[in-house]
């Protein structure tokens, strides 16, 4: 009995809730100095996920972004497609775009609070501005760069400005920056003060956007890039590191950024997981890891490292990222890992396509506890031995659990369901990424 509990996750069925729960059961001036001291040991940004507040079940808001990651994950392989076309006519760059969490923030002097899209996908830092041609509708008044003594538009010849793919000089540096469903930001580059909490930070480089189309975008004020490249808040602040903490759907509370510092992980939150940042020279701002193997029950699937391996045109891999709720595998493995659940679970399956997750089982109607295979995925140095509410989602009236996880070509993503209830630092500076479970609404 005691392997059989080294194998498998418990699902107990509360019936008188919508969502089930899945427990493992083996798892698991002097002012200005003042300000400067307190960039440099960092800072916390509350998240909030963009369904929060909503009357929405968690469930419902699994559902929702289901969708909104299958739109993200089209707009990663258009980028894939844009960048190997020679024939190509998209000459803006081309970014991942949205995300799940918003962060709250100020602007300006004196400061105006926004909340902007968090995205560990995209580099661009950038919000609507007066006077603006094109705009959504945002829920707080659009920023009016008039009405703050900081503002300052970027000149040509800024590095800044230079770390655009494709800029131009017109009225100071103007950029284009254009997402995979061709949802678009441009206007003109400019600095200015940023407020996080109660630490200003000067100078940070951002797109002051006047022509702002695309779904998605209304979720917030615009965009915070967390990527790789110099544009991004992490690199413009030259802080070496950032980590967020995400706390599952079904809770209140909000979600954690922190940046510096006060970043590091703790080693009395847990066993600390670190593997090494891959670089890929063609999609430089993404943040990959090596995934060498899964695990399923007992079982490591069959399948070759190299197909997780960057191809030529820069394809392949798998990125780890805040802004997709599922986690996609590449098709073929993904095809492995469901015969392997199929077998372990030994329910029949559900077919009717009613979830928008591609492997479901139909629950018993008898029981009130569900055995699972455990899941674990196998990186460069270590082991994410994933509990099950973080693989599996399941509901009492809708009679299924599901598998969290879709396929896809091209790219595969590990996803933030996955990544729920877990501290995920990314060091810069190490070029590596930690990880250890923890209960986020505690940090």
């Amino acid at each position: 009995m005691a392997s059989l509990y080294s194998l498998c996750c418990v699902l107990f069925l509360a019936l008188a809730i919508v969502a089930l729960y899945v427990s493992p059961a083996v798892s698991t001036s002097r002012r200005g100095f003042e300000r400067r001291n307190e960039v440099e040991d960092g800072f916390r940004v509350m998240l909030k996920h963009v369904d929060s507040g909503k009357n929405l079940t968690k469930w419902e808001r699994i559902q929702r972004g289901i969708k909104r990651g299958q739109r993200r994950l089209q707009r990663l392989s258009v980028m894939f497609s844009t960048a190997i076309s020679s024939s190509s006519v998209v000459k803006a760059p081309v970014a991942a775009g949205n995300g799940e969490f918003l962060m709250y923030l100020s602007i300006g002097t004196p400061p105006k609070s926004y909340s902007a899209v968090m995205d560990t996908g995209s580099d661009l830092i950038w919000t609507q501005c007066k006077p603006c041609s094109q705009c959504f509708k945002q829920s707080t008044p659009i920023f009016d760069p008039k009405l703050s003594s900081t503002f300052s538009k970027l000149s040509c010849s800024s590095h800044l400005c230079a770390a655009l793919p494709e800029p131009t000089c017109g009225d100071g540096c103007e950029y284009v920056y254009s997402y995979g469903d061709y949802s678009s930001t441009q206007g003109v580059m400019a600095t200015e003060t940023f407020t996080f909490g109660k630490v200003s930070v000067p100078n940070i480089g951002f797109g002051c956007g006047e022509e702002n189309d695309g779904e998605g975008f209304s979720q917030g004020a615009g965009l915070v890039g967390l990527g790789r490249g110099p544009l991004s808040l992490v690199s413009q602040l030259k802080e070496p590191k950032f980590s967020y903490c995400l706390t599952p759907f079904d809770e209140t509370q909000k979600s954690t950024l922190l940046m510096g510092s006060i970043a590091s992980v703790n080693r009395t939150l847990g066993a600390i997981k670190t593997t090494p940042l891959i670089h890929n020279p063609l999609q430089p701002s993404f943040y990959y890891l090596s995934l060498q193997g899964i695990t399923v029950g007992g079982t490591r699937l069959p399948f070759n490292e190299s197909t997780f391996a960057f191809q030529d045109d820069g394809s392949g891999g798998l990125i780890i990222d805040s802004g997709t709720t599922i986690t996609y595998l590449e098709e073929s493995v993904f095809n492995v890992l469901s015969k392997r659940f199929i077998k372990q679970m030994k329910l029949p399956v559900d077919n009717s396509g009613s979830t928008g997750l591609e492997l479901c089982f139909i629950l018993p109607s008898d029981t009130s506890e569900v055995k699972v295979p455990k899941l674990i995925f196998h990186f460069d140095g270590a082991d994410l031995d994933l509990p099950g509410e973080n693989y599996v989602i399941a509901d009492s009236n809708m009679g299924l659990i599901c598998l969290a996880m879709g396929r896809s070509n091209g790219i595969s993503i590990l996803g933030n369901i996955q990544q729920q209830n877990m501290l995920v630092l990314h060091d810069l500076k190490k070029k590596t990424l930690s990880f250890v479970q923890t209960q986020c609404h505690k940090l």
